[in-house]
């Protein structure tokens, strides 16, 4: 028994140690290759290191509480816990069935009623804050500090404000990137995560995860410093219905402040990503994990598809004998298409509801919604409404009531341009009472995805993506879109689902392409097309194109109806940022494999190994055809049996794509 004591006793005074010392405290990954170390006093901060590598120099944080103290500044620790988990993730509606969730885990909790938590994975870090205060509290600011060695370059989407708005947070998150020095970050705007900034020997890839009741992070650099600072926008204090057609929330001044708090608050997961190769950043799990887990008791009547969307072509209809447009028979003809070729869902984008009226109730005489509604229905096919935000914002409840009644299967939400906490505590409240009525939800004009689509898997989908819908217009002509499309896949989509609405069947090669809105077409060719089907995670999938067009080209509609939209594997094949990237994904026993290119023609090696076992494997193969460098609509279609070394040559056009569809 004295024995038991004296063990007893020693426990308590190595705790004692390490919570009451001030030189900080080191947390591993499970791997022993990351660490964090962790100084609690005076000054709240942190550093990674990886092997011998300094990856990020200390860097502060903490919370500003309005007109009152700082948190993480001359605290006392009361208490340090350490932990560990291995386990593993039932995933919905994602690119793989299982997440395995491994990480060492550092809990300080300080005197004032706060702590910070850290956890190391093998991937990267993770941090935030937590509050237990006795009443609820006004946060002025979140001090969020990731500083660097040096000056290393790095991708920066920044914020693209316009016309008379000069509100830098209004912004519907859909900027290229911008690559540059740290020091030479543009010092009057903000740049929203993910972002990546690359270390010498090291990528460090900045996001969030579970952003409830708080704004969105962006990160900025005013000082010029090899640094950069979370910045958040302010809460709003006056609101009112302006910008497109009166749908936007627009922000006419903002409080001192960014969030009103709850006594027990925790902050976003702010997260760092450590890699030595950023095709890991293809496939990754974080902000899936760091998510809150699902309110849906049960969530099997979401159902992710591919839909048919007319506002890209512009209603391009030809061969029928109706005019085409917003109307009864157009939207019939839609359907009708979309049953034929098992196609999911078929949207109603913007116009079928009264213009400026923000009454999703007011229908335009051309439509008669509950014939269109009631035809889908009969055939299988799922109708989707879009809606504007001020159509939608205070009328969560009776939008979701009324059109469930109707038969609608869900929503596609646009024109929120902002993340701060308002616009956050929308988002919420609207997928859960979308829930209540079984609707599902596909945000646009929205933030970054940072877990929603975890905690209420009945949002599908989020825009937040410079998409397909730029090649209408003439801004597509102020930057390298080919080259876009092959930096989101490491940037955007580590974030979450991506909603870019590929799928165009006009595909033209540099030189020929133009803006057109009537007749769109895409930058690079057919098979680049179908490839992002295969590379771009969408579990509501658009094909963008008219019907007509699709009729014509039958071969390529067949095969792009019946990709899945969500997955049970997903392996990244090869790669590099901006010049192509080759991704395989599996749903059941059969495996589809993208390859997409930059605007230089190249050929990849895919070794197949990676996915395959033994036996014969068929594969249906979309190439680039001979004189696809000069008209992108060129393909060879063919189908070719895998040999034993299961390698292949994906031979691509200037801005091409490879296709593979493999089945046993």
């Amino acid at each position: 028994m004295i024995m038991k004591r004296i063990l007893l006793l020693l426990s308590a005074l190595v705790l004692c140690v390490e919570a009451f010392a001030v030189n900080g405290y080191e947390l591993h990954s499970p791997n022993g290759k990351l660490s964090v170390t962790i100084t609690a006093e005076p000054q709240l901060s942190y550093q990674i290191e990886c092997g011998n590598d300094l990856v990020l120099a200390p860097s502060k944080i903490g919370l500003k509480i309005y007109e009152g103290a700082v948190l993480g500044n001359g605290d006392k620790v009361k208490r340090v816990k350490r932990t560990t988990v291995n386990t593993e993730i039932a995933a919905q509606n994602y690119f793989r069935n299982t997440i395995k969730d491994h990480y060492n885990a550092l809990r300080i909790d300080f005197a004032r009623n706060y702590a910070v938590e850290f956890r190391a994975y093998d991937e990267g870090v993770a941090y935030r804050f937590v509050t237990n205060f006795k009443s609820d509290f006004v946060l002025e600011n979140e001090i969020a500090e990731f500083a660097f060695a040096k000056d290393y370059n790095g991708y920066f989407p920044y914020t693209n404000k316009t016309g008379t708005r000069k509100d830098k947070y209004f912004t519907s998150f859909e900027s290229n990137y911008r690559v540059g020095e740290l020091s030479r970050f543009d010092k009057e705007s903000v740049a929203f995560v993910p972002v990546i900034v690359e270390h010498d020997n090291y990528d460090v890839c900045i996001l969030e995860a579970d952003v409830e009741h708080y704004p969105g992070m962006f990160v900025s650099n005013s000082k010029g410093a090899t640094a950069l600072y979370g910045e958040f926008a302010p809460m709003p204090d006056r609101v009112v219905e302006g910008g497109h057609n009166k749908l936007q929330g627009i922000v006419e001044g903002r409080k001192p402040y960014i969030v009103e708090c709850r006594a027990k608050t925790n902050t976003p997961w702010r997260i760092l990503l450590v890699t030595e190769d950023k095709n890991t950043l293809l496939d990754n799990d974080m902000v899936y994990r760091l998510a809150s887990p699902s309110r849906i008791e049960d969530a099997s009547w979401v159902k992710p598809g591919k839909v048919a969307w007319e506002w890209w072509n512009h209603w391009g209809l030809t061969g029928v004998p109706f005019k085409a447009g917003i109307n009864t028979e157009t939207y019939n003809h839609y359907v009708d298409f979309a049953a034929k070729y098992g196609i999911e869902y078929v949207i109603l984008d913007e116009g079928w509801a009264v213009k400026y009226a923000n009454d999703l109730t007011q229908v335009v005489p051309e439509i008669d919604l509950k014939a269109i509604i009631e035809n889908a229905n009969k055939k299988g096919v799922g109708i989707i409404l879009w809606a504007g935000y001020n159509a939608v914002k205070g009328k969560e409840e009776a939008v979701c009531r009324h059109f469930a009644a109707m038969g609608v299967k869900g929503f596609k939400v646009d024109f929120l341009d902002r993340d701060d906490v308002e616009m956050v505590d929308f988002q919420y409240k609207l997928a859960e009472v979308a829930a209540k009525y079984k609707l599902m939800l596909d945000y646009h004009g929205c933030p970054k995805p940072t877990g929603m689509n975890r905690t209420y898997p009945n949002v599908v989908n989020f825009e937040a993506v410079l998409g397909l819908e730029c090649a209408k217009s003439k801004r597509s002509l102020r930057y390298n879109m080919v080259d876009y499309d092959l930096e989101i896949p490491y940037l955007r989509m580590v974030a979450g689902p991506m909603d870019y609405t590929q799928g165009a069947m006009r595909n033209a090669k540099k030189r020929n392409y133009y803006p057109c809105s009537h007749a769109p077409m895409s930058q690079g060719t057919r098979c680049r097309q179908l490839a992002m089907y295969a590379i771009y995670f969408a579990p509501f999938s658009m094909l963008c194109d008219s019907p007509s067009l699709y009729e014509r080209e039958a071969e390529c509609t067949k095969f792009i109806a019946e990709f899945p939209t969500t997955w049970d594997e997903t392996v990244v094949l090869d790669g590099h940022i901006g010049d192509y990237v080759a991704m395989a994904r599996r749903k059941g026993d059969t495996w589809y494999v993208g390859v997409m290119n930059d605007w230089t023609a190249r050929d990849v090696e895919l070794d197949l190994s990676k996915i395959l076992g033994e036996g014969n494997h068929k594969a249906e193969v979309f190439r680039d055809g001979v004189n696809a460098d000069q008209l992108g609509e060129d393909y060879i279609h063919e189908t070719i049996t895998l040999s034993g070394s299961r390698k292949v040559v994906a031979k691509m056009a200037s801005g091409g794509g490879y296709v593979l569809k493999i089945t046993k």
